[in-house]
């Protein structure tokens, strides 16, 4: 009996120690200075915000996490179709990324939409009653929204991510806040503008008005300071941190110097979430809508905040990108270049702390041959855009026209996103062909937002072949993507008319990583063309196919009936 308890003993300290060892290798590898290298379970991967791979999901329509926290502030009006909460929250986001989701669709940063806290009635203006379940209507800037979850899920959501190499793009409103209702009295006047309504046609037009009807416009081109609304020091006074948050604001406008100016209190709450929790990014929304300025100063304590953050917590960072923001310029297309113009004003908005935008233009390239594509992209991002980039989609919660809206070629679909030079937003059911044409959502099925913005579409992934069947075609070129920056990040040149083959090359310091990929392959024996790239006698690897090939007389041989090959280096 004393052997087998000595036995089991030992056996206990021998995993302990495999466990403990483990831990410092991920420690040691996380601290290694490499360039940008995110940590992986079997790997070190470059990581560059050029060629990320971002899943853009609503917090409220992805997965539901916590029942608990479904019905809120007496949220209990019947809703038209869509538009009222359905449940999804941060917990549900996290169990995804623990569950290996988002790894395994080759995910490298998750954008949610925002979770501070909503209106708390609803609006009707023609299609049935709606909630703020998007996020957009800001009710209080410090505080999350009940039916997304609590600061300490937030805080949760974000370590896990990073554990898992995944970077947080944080959905961020500085242009308005929520819609007045019977509940929800609208701030005070030196805050907010309530008219006229923005007709675009020039840039005072587009910038010093409410983007809609009833969404109080924040006067963020003011200097003047204002007082904070009786309102929300009530609140805050109910919630028990009064003092709190009056002691941060005297301390960040004392070391900042700014005046008390609206837009520099919704900065400060903005980036407090930074400073808290280390959010890798902002995605911006309604970027035209404001001076931009205003945008440089955001980015300026953004920067300030994560960099205090990184020296607070030296253990978890996971390499040295400097803070990340992506501006959402409606309309702005990867051919405007650099600069948008309104007709009386043109603004180079990567000027003022945008690293990237989000590219509206390639739904509409998507119609185009691959090369056309491609090599577009490839000239724009390496001329124009050097040094700067875009987030390329397809889909999204609020472009009525996006490509494929009946979801007919799920498969083109990822070869354009996932294979067009950028970076990609993969859009929540992308992957999975979720419906984008829910009768009854608007006056069109087609057009408008609640039609884009259905729950997801997990059942049908359980119980339908043909959506797994998709699923995994997303799979491995977003894996294929994620392992390889020379994607997104990298250099494109086309090898091979027919069949169409290209290779994409990326150089950063001693780090160079180079693969080649076939489109529209036929069936059976194939010969891909790739002279000039990879040397006779060179071992390559078909990721899609899972097959070992050999280059010879320049040029390497597939049999199977895959349209498509996607090529690296044997390791």
């Amino acid at each position: 009996m004393k052997r087998l308890l000595s036995a089991v003993i030992i056996f206990s300290l021998l995993i302990a120690c495999k466990e403990q060892r483990k831990d410092i290798i991920e420690e040691v590898a996380i601290k290694t200075d490499t360039v940008s290298k995110v940590i992986e379970p079997k790997q070190n991967l470059p990581f560059a915000w050029e060629g990320a791979n971002i899943y853009f999901l609503l917090t409220d329509r992805f997965n539901n996490g916590n029942t608990a926290n479904d019905l809120n502030l007496d949220r209990t009006e019947p809703t038209g179709p869509l538009r009222g909460f359905m449940g999804g929250d941060i917990q549900g986001i996290t169990q995804k990324i623990e569950d290996g989701y988002f790894s395994d669709l080759g995910i490298n940063a998750i954008w949610f939409t925002p979770v501070v806290e909503q209106i708390h009635g609803s609006t009707d203006e023609g299609t049935g009653n709606t909630y703020g379940y998007h996020g957009y209507w800001t009710k209080d800037w410090t505080a999350l929204d009940p039916n997304f979850g609590t600061r300490k899920d937030l805080e949760t959501m974000v370590k896990t991510a990073h554990k898992n190499g995944i970077r947080v793009l944080m959905d961020v409103v500085l242009n308005h806040t929520g819609p007045i209702t019977e509940i929800d009295e609208a701030w005070p006047d030196e805050w907010i503008r309530t008219e006229p309504t923005c007709d675009f046609t020039t840039y005072e037009t587009t910038v010093e008005c409410t983007l809609v009807a009833n969404l109080p416009d924040i006067k963020t081109e003011v200097n003047t300071p204002v007082e904070l609304p009786d309102a929300l020091l009530a609140k805050w006074k109910e919630e028990g941190r009064l003092s709190q948050e009056l002691d941060e604001l005297q301390l960040f406008f004392e070391r900042t110097g700014y005046p008390r100016a609206p837009r520099y209190y919704v900065i400060k709450w903005l980036t407090d979430y930074i400073n808290n929790l280390g959010i890798d990014g902002f995605r911006v929304d309604t970027v035209k809508h404001v001076n931009e300025n205003a945008w440089s100063e955001l980015y300026k304590e953004a920067s300030y905040a994560f960099e205090n953050w990184k020296k607070m917590h030296p253990e978890k960072v996971l390499d040295k990108q400097p803070f990340f923001m992506v501006g959402e310029v409606y309309n702005y297309g990867i051919s405007n270049g650099r600069e948008y113009d309104f007709s009386d004003k043109k603004v180079d908005y990567f000027a003022h702390g945008f690293k990237s935008l989000i590219n509206f233009e390639l739904k509409e390239d998507a119609k185009k041959d691959y090369e056309s594509i491609f090599s577009k992209y490839n000239k724009i991002l390496n001329s124009d855009l050097n040094g700067k980039g875009v987030v390329n989609y397809l889909t999204s919660h609020d472009d009525g026209h996006p490509f494929d809206a009946e979801r007919k070629d799920p498969f083109k679909a990822a070869n354009i996103l996932l294979l067009t030079p950028g970076a990609s937003q993969v859009y929540y059911g992308d992957e999975t062909a979720r419906d984008l044409t829910i009768e009854g959502s608007t006056d069109n099925p087609v057009q408008g937002d609640a039609t884009l913005r259905s729950f997801m579409n997990w059942d049908e992934l359980d119980s339908l072949p043909r959506t797994q069947e998709i699923l995994q075609h997303w799979k491995k070129l977003g894996t294929f993507r994620r392992n390889h920056l020379a994607i997104g990040a990298g250099r494109h040149k086309r090898l091979g008319k027919k069949p169409y083959v290209f290779s994409r090359t990326y150089t950063d310091g001693d780090y160079k990583d180079k693969v080649v990929v076939g489109l529209d392959l036929p069936k059976g024996k194939k010969s891909l063309w790739v002279k000039g790239f990879f040397g006779d006698g060179t071992t390559l690897y078909d990721t899609y196919s899972e097959t070992e090939v050999v280059v010879a007389n320049g040029k390497v041989i597939l049999e199977n009936d895959y349209d498509i090959a996607l090529l690296e280096l044997k390791e």
